[in-house]
């Protein structure tokens, strides 16, 4: 028999169908938030959002028909999002009452679970003070639970209102807007546009932490990592990572290209081609100076690891640089890692019973420990070739090093420390790779580096591997876990961290992205987070592809790369 909860006896009741059949009865026009405030005791995250008859909706969205609604929680991609998009919302509205005369700017993610802010405007003298007046205040606007209402202006109202609060960047934005509308939020007197949805309150955002930089005008908002617990990790940011982030942050000032409006209006007045070519010429530096310290470092390298996750363009990486490489006399030979893996049916297994092929233990550790350490040695190995079709390693290339040659080893598990344990750490240069995105919609929303990587795999997944952009959503979620296994948690072990971001390309995989996400068919999961990116790029102009350099990292995922062929493998 159904279970029927009722908010108030009364007419005109309508029903809401919960995932496990169970019935919840209400008033027509009731929110989704009253509905489910019945099964909150049961949910063991905080809830956010709901699907609503197979479409995302906040939980301040009116339900007046019988309806299907699924919770979601923060322990899912969309309420994650939520959650820290609406946290963002309450730092920017305590952060401009407390300090009218100071801007603040939303930089970029962190790995331990956090948000970089940077400050402008006058010296912040006492951070300590600082930090505590600013967290006390946000946590009492959670106490006093204040609503965080949604909704609409027309453009000019909109224009309007930026231009009296001084916010040029959306005001810019807005010109490229192509609906007469725009959707807001207000906290007490605090409006502003945040891109995606919000928590109907501030009540919901329970767990945070603010927590100092070095630098007295920065600061950390930090949040659960994986939003499985309510815990806040320590804080463990690698300070390479962080002076990467910090150095393409300030070459992006001089560039004047510091969020999508102004990469907008770079292409409405023509000077695309002079972004394209600055952009490609940072990364040239770039590929330079890693060479250089492969070749002059203190280090006596004959092993370089590349290491990053899903669509950071590695592979187009590990060729630029074996040419910069042989441009000072050293002849790389690439080593693929997969070709390790061993034998389908000796690969571990996940919790599910299904083979889990991005295992550490899916490789054939000694046997890749033994082959370098011989070329090392300059002894001659035969290396082996895993067959993906029968899922069997077979015989591969003889080969053996000469004097002049080092080893690239490009996979997911280059930065563990378990990998090659035996060979003195003086021969090998680990690197990291990564599109640490620094460009935002505005100094309040950023764009996510995991947002560029999952568009980036859906351009080059449905132009070069025949997968539908349907299908690539589906498998993102099992590419991110594995990466948190096995690459984030190394990254601290590399010797250089590369940014392979690029100013300018969302707008080239704009137009590409845009006719694979429409094909998402509606009523599924794939479909929600292809309206959500669909809606992210509308902000976006296009750009003429053909100006960009065929040895490009983007080129690996728009095509027409003339690195596809390049080998540097000599025959013995």
């Amino acid at each position: 028999m159904e279970e029927k909860f009722c908010f108030v006896e009364t007419g005109n009741m309508i029903e809401v169908e919960l995932p496990d059949g169970r019935i919840i009865k209400g008033p027509r026009g009731s929110t989704v938030e009253q509905f489910l405030q019945l099964i909150v005791p049961e949910l063991t995250h905080p809830l956010t959002s709901a699907i609503v008859n197979n479409e995302l909706r906040e939980l301040s969205y009116i339900i007046d028909r019988n309806s299907t609604v699924r919770p979601v929680t923060t322990v899912e991609s969309d309420g994650k999002n939520i959650y820290r998009r609406s946290l963002v919302f309450l730092l920017s509205a305590t952060f401009e009452h407390l300090y009218p005369n100071h801007e603040l700017k939303v930089d970029h993610s962190i790995q331990s679970g956090g948000l970089f802010c940077s400050i402008s405007g006058p010296e912040i003298r006492n951070q300590k003070e600082f930090i505590t007046k600013l967290e006390s205040e946000m946590r009492s606007m959670v106490d006093r639970n204040l609503p965080i209402q949604r909704s609409r202006l027309s453009l000019d109202e909109a224009k309007a209102m930026f231009t009296r609060r001084h916010q040029k960047e959306k005001v810019h934005l807005l010109k490229f807007r192509n609906k007469p509308y725009l959707t807001i939020y207000q906290l007490e007197d605090f409006i502003d546009y945040h891109y995606g949805y919000m928590v109907p309150s501030t009540g919901y955002l329970k767990t945070f932490a603010i927590e100092p930089s070095l630098n007295a005008n920065e600061f950390f908002l930090r949040y659960p990592k994986d939003m499985l617990t309510n815990e806040i990790s320590p804080l463990n940011e690698s300070p390479k990572m962080m002076l990467e982030f910090r150095r393409y942050g300030d070459w992006l000032k001089k560039l004047g290209i510091d969020s999508i409006a102004s990469l907008n209006e770079a292409i409405e007045k023509d000077r695309i081609q002079e972004v394209i070519l600055v952009s490609e010429a940072l990364h040239d530096q770039k590929f330079v100076q890693v060479a250089k310290e492969i070749a002059e470092g203190e280090k006596k390298v004959k092993v370089v690891l590349i290491a990053g996750p899903s669509s950071s363009g590695k592979t187009t990486f590990s060729k630029r640089l074996s040419i910069e490489l042989l441009a000072l006399g050293i002849s790389p030979v690439p080593i693929e890692m997969d070709d390790f893996f061993v034998d389908r049916t000796l690969s571990p297994k996940d919790k599910d019973g299904n083979y889990d092929f991005e295992s550490f233990h899916n490789l054939n550790l000694p046997l890749l420990e033994d082959c370098v350490k011989k070329l090392i040695k300059g002894e001659e190995v035969q290396l082996p070739r895993y067959d993906f079709l029968d899922g069997k390693s077979k015989p591969g290339k003889i080969i053996k090093l000469v004097k002049d040659q080092m080893i690239i080893l490009e996979g997911i598990h280059g930065l563990n420390p378990e990998l090659l344990k035996e060979i003195n750490p003086n021969l090998m240069y680990k690197i990291f790779v990564s599109p640490l995105t620094q460009l935002n919609v505005d100094r309040y929303n950023r764009v996510s580096t995991v947002d560029t990587r999952l568009i980036r795999r859906i351009v080059r997944d449905y132009r070069d591997r025949g997968y539908s952009a349907q299908e690539t959503i589906a498998r993102w979620n099992s590419v991110r876990a594995g990466e948190e296994r096995n690459i984030f948690p190394y990254q601290g072990m590399a010797d250089e961290f590369c940014n392979t971001s690029l100013v300018y390309e969302l707008s080239a995989l704009k137009t590409l992205a845009e006719t694979a996400l429409q094909q998402v068919p509606w009523g599924n999961q794939e479909f929600i987070e292809a309206k959500r990116l669909l809606s992210f790029l509308e902000w976006v102009l296009p750009l003429d592809t053909s100006l960009i350099p065929e040895n490009s990292i983007l080129a690996e995922f728009i095509g027409g790369s003339n690195l596809k062929n390049f080998s540097v493998w000599r025959h013995f």
